[in-house]
Protein backbone atom coordinates (compact mmCIF):
# COMPACT_ATOMS: atom_id res chain seq x y z
CA UNK A 1 0.00 0.00 0.00
CA UNK A 2 1.50 3.26 -0.72
CA UNK A 3 1.12 5.95 1.36
CA UNK A 4 -1.45 8.79 0.74
CA UNK A 5 -0.49 12.40 0.32
CA UNK A 6 -2.33 13.77 3.13
CA UNK A 7 -0.16 11.40 5.54
CA UNK A 8 0.04 13.45 8.70
CA UNK A 9 3.42 14.87 8.34
CA UNK A 10 4.18 17.82 10.06
CA UNK A 11 4.90 20.09 7.88
CA UNK A 12 2.06 22.19 7.91
CA UNK A 13 1.32 26.12 8.08
CA UNK A 14 -0.61 27.15 11.17
CA UNK A 15 -4.19 29.03 10.41
CA UNK A 16 -3.20 32.70 11.64
CA UNK A 17 -5.61 33.41 14.71
CA UNK A 18 -6.69 37.29 14.96
CA UNK A 19 -5.46 38.92 18.12
CA UNK A 20 -2.74 36.14 18.50
CA UNK A 21 0.67 37.20 18.21
CA UNK A 22 3.87 34.89 17.71
CA UNK A 23 5.08 33.60 20.90
CA UNK A 24 8.60 31.99 19.80
CA UNK A 25 9.92 30.12 22.18
CA UNK A 26 6.37 29.34 23.91
CA UNK A 27 4.78 29.31 20.58
CA UNK A 28 4.63 25.42 20.18
CA UNK A 29 6.23 22.37 22.22
CA UNK A 30 8.70 21.21 20.52
CA UNK A 31 10.38 24.49 20.66
CA UNK A 32 11.82 24.39 24.29
CA UNK A 33 11.54 20.55 24.54
CA UNK A 34 13.48 20.29 21.63
CA UNK A 35 16.13 23.36 22.98
CA UNK A 36 16.22 21.24 26.37
CA UNK A 37 16.59 17.40 25.54
CA UNK A 38 19.73 18.70 23.31
CA UNK A 39 21.68 20.60 26.09
CA UNK A 40 20.83 17.90 28.94
CA UNK A 41 21.83 15.32 26.74
CA UNK A 42 25.49 17.32 26.00
CA UNK A 43 25.44 17.67 29.79
CA UNK A 44 24.64 14.41 31.32
CA UNK A 45 26.26 11.56 28.95
CA UNK A 46 29.49 13.46 29.53
CA UNK A 47 28.98 13.61 33.28
CA UNK A 48 28.16 9.93 33.10
CA UNK A 49 31.01 9.19 31.57
CA UNK A 50 33.19 11.09 33.97
CA UNK A 51 31.47 9.67 37.00
CA UNK A 52 31.88 5.95 35.72
CA UNK A 53 35.27 6.35 35.26
CA UNK A 54 35.82 7.96 38.90
CA UNK A 55 36.61 11.90 38.05
CA UNK A 56 33.40 12.36 39.74
CA UNK A 57 31.20 10.80 42.46
CA UNK A 58 28.54 8.27 40.84
CA UNK A 59 25.31 9.31 41.98
CA UNK A 60 23.46 7.25 44.56
CA UNK A 61 20.41 5.53 42.99
CA UNK A 62 19.37 2.45 42.63
CA UNK A 63 22.33 0.53 41.46
CA UNK A 64 25.11 2.77 39.91
CA UNK A 65 23.96 2.47 36.36
CA UNK A 66 20.38 3.00 37.36
CA UNK A 67 20.97 7.25 37.32
CA UNK A 68 22.01 6.81 34.32
CA UNK A 69 19.26 5.23 32.81
CA UNK A 70 16.65 6.70 34.23
CA UNK A 71 17.78 9.94 33.10
CA UNK A 72 18.20 9.02 29.09
CA UNK A 73 14.90 7.58 29.23
CA UNK A 74 12.41 9.39 31.62
CA UNK A 75 14.89 12.63 31.11
CA UNK A 76 16.36 12.95 27.62
CA UNK A 77 13.74 10.49 25.52
CA UNK A 78 10.81 11.65 27.81
CA UNK A 79 11.16 15.31 26.75
CA UNK A 80 11.45 14.38 22.49
CA UNK A 81 8.05 12.64 23.62
CA UNK A 82 6.43 15.61 24.96
CA UNK A 83 7.56 18.10 22.19
CA UNK A 84 6.77 15.92 19.42
CA UNK A 85 3.64 14.24 20.45
CA UNK A 86 2.10 18.31 21.75
CA UNK A 87 3.05 19.35 18.64
CA UNK A 88 2.09 16.45 16.75
CA UNK A 89 -1.49 15.77 18.01
CA UNK A 90 -3.01 19.33 17.23
CA UNK A 91 -1.69 18.65 13.23
CA UNK A 92 -3.46 14.97 13.84
CA UNK A 93 -6.74 16.48 15.04
CA UNK A 94 -7.28 20.12 14.51
CA UNK A 95 -7.48 20.00 18.40
CA UNK A 96 -6.12 22.83 20.98
CA UNK A 97 -1.78 23.47 21.16
CA UNK A 98 -0.06 23.50 24.09
CA UNK A 99 1.63 27.25 24.14
CA UNK A 100 2.29 30.22 26.46
CA UNK A 101 2.41 30.07 30.19
CA UNK A 102 1.33 26.42 30.39
CA UNK A 103 3.66 25.74 28.07
CA UNK A 104 6.43 27.18 30.02
CA UNK A 105 5.06 25.33 33.58
CA UNK A 106 5.22 21.65 31.80
CA UNK A 107 8.91 22.94 30.70
CA UNK A 108 9.53 23.57 34.17
CA UNK A 109 8.33 20.39 35.72
CA UNK A 110 10.93 18.69 33.56
CA UNK A 111 13.80 20.83 34.00
CA UNK A 112 12.52 20.35 37.50
CA UNK A 113 12.68 16.60 37.44
CA UNK A 114 16.52 17.24 36.17
CA UNK A 115 17.58 19.30 39.15
CA UNK A 116 16.03 16.82 41.70
CA UNK A 117 17.78 13.94 40.01
CA UNK A 118 20.88 15.73 39.83
CA UNK A 119 20.56 16.67 43.77
CA UNK A 120 19.85 12.80 44.75
CA UNK A 121 21.33 11.86 48.17
CA UNK A 122 21.19 15.49 48.87
CA UNK A 123 17.19 15.56 48.83
CA UNK A 124 15.16 13.23 49.98
CA UNK A 125 14.25 10.43 48.12
CA UNK A 126 10.67 10.66 48.16
CA UNK A 127 11.04 14.48 47.03
CA UNK A 128 12.99 13.14 43.91
CA UNK A 129 10.02 10.95 43.06
CA UNK A 130 7.05 12.97 43.74
CA UNK A 131 8.96 16.11 41.29
CA UNK A 132 10.03 13.90 38.86
CA UNK A 133 6.35 11.20 38.62
CA UNK A 134 4.75 14.44 38.09
CA UNK A 135 5.91 14.55 34.77
CA UNK A 136 4.48 12.32 32.24
CA UNK A 137 0.97 12.11 33.75
CA UNK A 138 1.40 16.32 32.92
CA UNK A 139 1.88 15.43 29.30
CA UNK A 140 -0.73 12.44 29.37
CA UNK A 141 -3.27 15.53 30.13
CA UNK A 142 -2.08 17.51 27.62
CA UNK A 143 -1.91 15.27 25.12
CA UNK A 144 -5.92 14.30 26.24
CA UNK A 145 -6.79 17.77 25.74
CA UNK A 146 -5.83 17.76 22.48
CA UNK A 147 -7.13 14.89 21.19
CA UNK A 148 -10.51 15.15 23.20
CA UNK A 149 -13.83 14.90 20.67
CA UNK A 150 -11.42 14.14 18.13
CA UNK A 151 -12.91 10.84 17.10
CA UNK A 152 -9.60 9.59 15.59
CA UNK A 153 -9.82 6.34 18.12
CA UNK A 154 -6.71 5.24 16.62
CA UNK A 155 -4.28 8.29 17.89
CA UNK A 156 -5.15 7.83 21.49
CA UNK A 157 -2.62 3.89 21.44
CA UNK A 158 0.20 7.14 21.70
CA UNK A 159 -1.28 8.15 24.70
CA UNK A 160 -1.00 4.66 26.27
CA UNK A 161 2.22 4.43 25.40
CA UNK A 162 2.91 8.04 27.80
CA UNK A 163 0.65 6.06 30.63
CA UNK A 164 2.78 2.99 30.00
CA UNK A 165 5.90 5.02 30.56
CA UNK A 166 4.74 7.24 33.97
CA UNK A 167 3.77 3.58 35.46
CA UNK A 168 7.35 2.20 34.71
CA UNK A 169 8.71 5.64 36.38
CA UNK A 170 7.11 4.57 39.05
CA UNK A 171 7.95 1.71 39.08
CA UNK A 172 12.05 2.70 39.42
CA UNK A 173 11.02 5.18 42.25
CA UNK A 174 9.26 2.38 43.98
CA UNK A 175 12.34 0.56 44.36
CA UNK A 176 14.59 3.57 45.08
CA UNK A 177 11.82 4.17 47.96
CA UNK A 178 11.78 0.78 49.38
CA UNK A 179 8.21 0.22 48.79
CA UNK A 180 9.20 -2.64 46.37
CA UNK A 181 12.33 -4.58 45.61
CA UNK A 182 13.67 -5.52 42.47
CA UNK A 183 10.87 -3.58 40.17
CA UNK A 184 13.50 -0.96 38.89
CA UNK A 185 15.40 -2.91 36.35
CA UNK A 186 12.04 -4.39 34.98
CA UNK A 187 10.61 -1.44 34.63
CA UNK A 188 13.40 0.75 32.82
CA UNK A 189 13.39 -2.31 30.36
CA UNK A 190 9.60 -2.20 30.15
CA UNK A 191 9.98 1.88 28.87
CA UNK A 192 12.46 0.97 26.48
CA UNK A 193 10.69 -1.43 24.56
CA UNK A 194 7.49 0.75 24.72
CA UNK A 195 9.29 3.48 23.16
CA UNK A 196 10.62 1.64 20.46
CA UNK A 197 6.81 0.63 19.52
CA UNK A 198 6.02 4.14 19.92
CA UNK A 199 8.75 4.78 17.13
CA UNK A 200 7.67 1.93 15.54
CA UNK A 201 4.11 3.36 15.16
CA UNK A 202 5.22 7.27 14.24
CA UNK A 203 7.84 6.12 11.97
CA UNK A 204 5.18 4.02 10.08
CA UNK A 205 3.40 7.33 9.92
CA UNK A 206 6.10 9.83 8.78
CA UNK A 207 9.03 8.56 7.13
CA UNK A 208 7.53 6.53 4.12
CA UNK A 209 5.30 9.50 3.54
CA UNK A 210 7.92 12.52 3.55
CA UNK A 211 9.93 9.91 1.73
CA UNK A 212 7.16 9.88 -1.06
CA UNK A 213 6.74 13.61 -1.03
CA UNK A 214 10.50 13.77 -1.58
CA UNK A 215 11.10 11.37 -4.49
CA UNK A 216 7.64 13.50 -6.13
CA UNK A 217 9.53 16.18 -5.48
CA UNK A 218 12.84 15.79 -6.89
CA UNK A 219 11.13 13.77 -9.73
CA UNK A 220 12.45 10.00 -8.88
CA UNK A 221 11.03 7.24 -10.25
CA UNK A 222 10.74 4.87 -7.13
CA UNK A 223 7.65 3.87 -5.09
CA UNK A 224 7.48 4.08 -1.83
CA UNK A 225 5.39 0.71 -0.41
CA UNK A 226 3.99 0.26 3.16
CA UNK A 227 2.84 -2.87 3.44
CA UNK A 228 -0.38 -3.50 5.86
CA UNK A 229 0.93 -7.15 6.78
CA UNK A 230 4.41 -6.18 7.63
CA UNK A 231 3.58 -3.15 9.53
CA UNK A 232 0.85 -4.96 11.59
CA UNK A 233 3.44 -7.86 12.23
CA UNK A 234 6.74 -5.31 13.24
CA UNK A 235 4.38 -3.49 15.96
CA UNK A 236 2.61 -6.65 16.69
CA UNK A 237 5.95 -8.69 17.40
CA UNK A 238 7.42 -5.31 19.20
CA UNK A 239 4.58 -5.07 21.87
CA UNK A 240 4.38 -8.79 22.66
CA UNK A 241 7.98 -8.20 23.31
CA UNK A 242 7.09 -5.73 25.93
CA UNK A 243 5.30 -8.06 27.75
CA UNK A 244 7.90 -10.88 27.49
CA UNK A 245 10.59 -8.81 28.90
CA UNK A 246 7.93 -8.57 31.76
CA UNK A 247 7.39 -11.59 32.38
CA UNK A 248 9.91 -14.15 30.73
CA UNK A 249 13.08 -11.41 29.96
CA UNK A 250 16.27 -12.82 27.69
CA UNK A 251 14.69 -16.42 26.91
CA UNK A 252 13.82 -17.64 23.58
CA UNK A 253 10.43 -16.35 23.88
CA UNK A 254 11.99 -12.89 23.75
CA UNK A 255 14.66 -14.00 21.17
CA UNK A 256 11.74 -15.05 18.72
CA UNK A 257 10.16 -12.15 19.37
CA UNK A 258 12.59 -9.75 19.21
CA UNK A 259 14.40 -11.24 16.12
CA UNK A 260 11.42 -11.46 14.12
CA UNK A 261 10.64 -8.09 14.60
CA UNK A 262 13.70 -7.34 13.50
CA UNK A 263 13.45 -9.17 10.30
CA UNK A 264 10.06 -7.78 9.60
CA UNK A 265 11.89 -4.41 10.06
CA UNK A 266 13.68 -5.11 7.01
CA UNK A 267 11.59 -5.92 4.91
CA UNK A 268 9.79 -2.87 5.92
CA UNK A 269 13.16 -0.58 5.30
CA UNK A 270 13.11 -2.35 1.72
CA UNK A 271 9.57 -1.17 0.94
CA UNK A 272 10.42 2.28 1.87
CA UNK A 273 13.44 2.36 -0.63
CA UNK A 274 16.21 3.15 2.23
CA UNK A 275 18.48 2.67 -0.19
CA UNK A 276 17.51 5.29 -2.28
CA UNK A 277 17.66 8.20 -0.03
CA UNK A 278 21.50 9.03 0.79
CA UNK A 279 21.53 12.80 -0.52
CA UNK A 280 19.16 13.89 1.37
CA UNK A 281 20.39 13.93 5.39
CA UNK A 282 16.65 15.48 6.59
CA UNK A 283 15.48 11.71 5.04
CA UNK A 284 18.16 9.19 5.30
CA UNK A 285 18.67 10.17 9.16
CA UNK A 286 15.11 9.53 9.40
CA UNK A 287 15.95 5.93 7.62
CA UNK A 288 18.94 5.21 9.47
CA UNK A 289 17.04 5.75 12.58
CA UNK A 290 14.54 3.32 12.26
CA UNK A 291 17.81 0.82 10.88
CA UNK A 292 19.16 0.98 14.23
CA UNK A 293 15.88 0.06 15.73
CA UNK A 294 16.07 -2.80 13.50
CA UNK A 295 19.88 -3.60 14.61
CA UNK A 296 18.73 -3.34 18.03
CA UNK A 297 15.95 -5.74 17.60
CA UNK A 298 17.82 -8.32 15.81
CA UNK A 299 20.92 -8.02 18.26
CA UNK A 300 18.53 -8.55 20.96
CA UNK A 301 16.93 -11.44 19.35
CA UNK A 302 19.77 -13.33 18.72
CA UNK A 303 21.45 -12.58 22.29
CA UNK A 304 18.47 -14.31 23.89
CA UNK A 305 18.58 -17.18 21.34
CA UNK A 306 22.15 -18.15 22.65
CA UNK A 307 24.65 -16.27 19.96
CA UNK A 308 27.71 -14.08 22.05
CA UNK A 309 26.06 -10.99 22.02
CA UNK A 310 26.24 -9.29 24.96
CA UNK A 311 23.27 -7.93 26.43
CA UNK A 312 24.16 -4.07 26.47
CA UNK A 313 24.88 -4.16 23.01
CA UNK A 314 21.55 -5.17 21.78
CA UNK A 315 19.92 -2.46 24.07
CA UNK A 316 22.69 0.60 23.24
CA UNK A 317 21.70 -0.32 19.64
CA UNK A 318 18.08 0.45 20.63
CA UNK A 319 19.11 3.50 22.94
CA UNK A 320 22.11 5.18 22.22
CA UNK A 321 21.66 4.63 18.70
CA UNK A 322 17.71 3.97 17.74
CA UNK A 323 16.49 6.37 20.12
CA UNK A 324 19.41 8.80 19.42
CA UNK A 325 19.62 8.99 15.81
CA UNK A 326 15.42 9.40 15.73
CA UNK A 327 15.18 11.86 17.82
CA UNK A 328 18.20 14.06 16.40
CA UNK A 329 16.36 13.21 12.59
CA UNK A 330 12.98 14.47 14.06
CA UNK A 331 14.13 17.55 16.04
CA UNK A 332 16.08 18.58 13.29
CA UNK A 333 12.98 18.20 10.24
CA UNK A 334 10.50 19.17 12.61
CA UNK A 335 12.61 22.78 13.90
CA UNK A 336 12.66 23.68 10.13
CA UNK A 337 9.23 22.87 9.12
CA UNK A 338 7.23 24.06 11.79
CA UNK A 339 9.01 27.46 12.29
CA UNK A 340 7.86 27.79 8.55
CA UNK A 341 11.46 27.51 7.09
CA UNK A 342 12.56 25.21 3.83
CA UNK A 343 13.47 21.88 4.73
CA UNK A 344 17.10 22.67 3.96
CA UNK A 345 19.57 21.42 6.88
CA UNK A 346 21.51 24.08 7.84
CA UNK A 347 25.27 24.55 7.53
CA UNK A 348 27.13 22.03 9.52
CA UNK A 349 24.28 20.40 10.92
CA UNK A 350 25.15 17.02 9.09
CA UNK A 351 28.19 16.76 11.36
CA UNK A 352 25.31 16.22 14.57
CA UNK A 353 24.34 13.23 12.31
CA UNK A 354 27.96 11.89 12.10
CA UNK A 355 28.25 12.49 15.87
CA UNK A 356 25.61 11.00 16.98
CA UNK A 357 25.73 8.00 14.58
CA UNK A 358 29.52 7.51 15.62
CA UNK A 359 28.97 7.50 19.32
CA UNK A 360 26.53 5.13 19.25
CA UNK A 361 28.20 2.80 16.82
CA UNK A 362 31.29 3.04 19.38
CA UNK A 363 29.41 2.49 22.68
CA UNK A 364 26.98 -0.28 20.59
CA UNK A 365 30.76 -1.88 19.81
CA UNK A 366 32.25 -1.46 23.08
CA UNK A 367 31.05 -5.08 24.96
CA UNK A 368 32.86 -6.72 22.06
CA UNK A 369 36.45 -5.46 23.10
CA UNK A 370 38.75 -5.72 25.53
CA UNK A 371 40.87 -3.69 28.38
CA UNK A 372 41.97 -1.13 27.89
CA UNK A 373 40.43 -0.27 24.42
CA UNK A 374 36.97 -0.84 25.48
CA UNK A 375 37.02 2.21 28.43
CA UNK A 376 38.74 4.40 25.39
CA UNK A 377 36.00 3.32 23.15
CA UNK A 378 32.93 4.38 25.85
CA UNK A 379 34.73 7.55 26.88
CA UNK A 380 35.07 8.78 22.87
CA UNK A 381 30.93 7.22 22.01
CA UNK A 382 30.01 9.54 24.75
CA UNK A 383 31.85 12.53 23.64
CA UNK A 384 30.47 12.22 20.21
CA UNK A 385 27.37 11.65 21.11
CA UNK A 386 26.96 14.22 23.52
CA UNK A 387 28.86 16.94 20.94
CA UNK A 388 26.29 16.00 18.26
CA UNK A 389 23.36 17.13 20.72
CA UNK A 390 25.70 20.36 21.72
CA UNK A 391 26.42 20.98 18.18
CA UNK A 392 22.51 20.71 17.04
CA UNK A 393 21.30 23.32 20.16
CA UNK A 394 23.82 25.61 18.74
CA UNK A 395 23.12 25.46 15.17
CA UNK A 396 18.70 25.94 16.19
CA UNK A 397 18.99 28.04 18.91
CA UNK A 398 17.71 31.02 17.36
CA UNK A 399 15.67 28.62 14.82
CA UNK A 400 13.78 27.67 17.84
CA UNK A 401 13.64 30.33 19.78
CA UNK A 402 12.60 33.08 17.92
CA UNK A 403 9.43 34.06 16.16
CA UNK A 404 8.76 32.47 12.68
CA UNK A 405 10.25 35.03 9.33
CA UNK A 406 6.58 34.40 8.07
CA UNK A 407 5.17 36.13 10.82
CA UNK A 408 2.39 33.21 11.65
CA UNK A 409 1.82 31.98 14.60
CA UNK A 410 3.68 28.62 16.00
Amino acid sequence: MTPEPTAPVLEIRPKAVPGRTPRGLWGRAFRPFFLCLAVYAALAVPFWAAAWQGVFGIPVWLQPTGWHGHEMVFGFVAAAIAGFLLTASPVWTGGPALTGRWLAALVSLWVAGRVAFACVGILPSWLVAVVDLAFLPAVALAVLRTLWGSGQIRNYAVLGIVIVLAAANAGMHAEALGITTATAPPALRLAVDAIVVLILVIGGRITPAFTENAFRRDGLPWKVRSWVAVDVGVISLAAALVLADLFAPRTPWTGVLAAGAGLAGVVRLAGWRTIHTGKDPLLWSLHAGSGWIVVGLLLTGFGDLGAPIPASAGLHALTAGGMGATILAVITRVGLGHTGRPLVLPTAVVWCFALVHGGALLRVVSPFLSFPVQPVALMLGAGLWAAGFALFAARYWRILSEPRPDGLPG
